[in-house]
């Protein structure tokens, strides 16, 4: 009973920890793509990964939020 309680415990706080990365990632692709030369294409794309992971942590979906997010900033460092 106890490891269970432990396991909960770790799951609860990994969730909120992910939830105050997401807007952090935000921040650094906006700054990014000020700075960044990019084609039409690869800008689009971009902010179309940025506005979905943005829309994924306001649904409480921080992991999946993450992920889209590191794709979006992967991109953005390949680009430059």
């Amino acid at each position: 009973m106890r490891y269970l309680a432990a396991l909960l415990i770790t799951v609860f706080f990994a969730g909120n920890a992910l939830s105050g990365q997401c807007p952090s990632l935000v921040s650094q692709i906006d700054q990014q793509l000020q700075s960044a030369q990019l084609d039409s294409e690869t800008e689009t794309r971009v902010k179309e990964l940025r506005d979905q992971g943005e829309a994924l942590h306001n649904q409480g979906k921080h992991t999946e939020s993450v992920k889209v997010l590191k794709r979006a900033i992967n991109e953005l460092e390949a680009a430059s």
